[in-house]
């Protein structure tokens, strides 16, 4: 019994917060923040959240990553490499 209710107060809560994320992306406030933090309450209790914030996870390293490489330079050679 206190499974079920985990996984729907998981469910509910998740929710929420991913409906309050989506409002975000027309409304102001952070959505890139909030979302991923939906999917990862929901990562919780249900696989395909968990596979969804595997992705979120990976395009960030990839981004974090393509931003590192134009750490130290300045901001006339980043405008040569465009």
């Amino acid at each position: 019994m206190m499974r079920v209710l985990r996984r729907v107060a998981v469910l509910v809560g998740g929710g929420a917060l991913l409906t309050i994320g989506v409002a975000m992306i027309v409304l102001p406030g952070p959505a890139v923040v909030v979302i991923p933090a939906a999917i990862g309450v929901l990562a919780i209790e249900f696989e395909w959240a968990r596979r969804w914030l595997r992705s979120i996870r990976a395009g960030a390293a990839r981004a974090t990553s393509a931003l590192r490489g134009h750490r130290g330079r300045g901001a006339a050679d980043i405008e040569e490499a465009r």
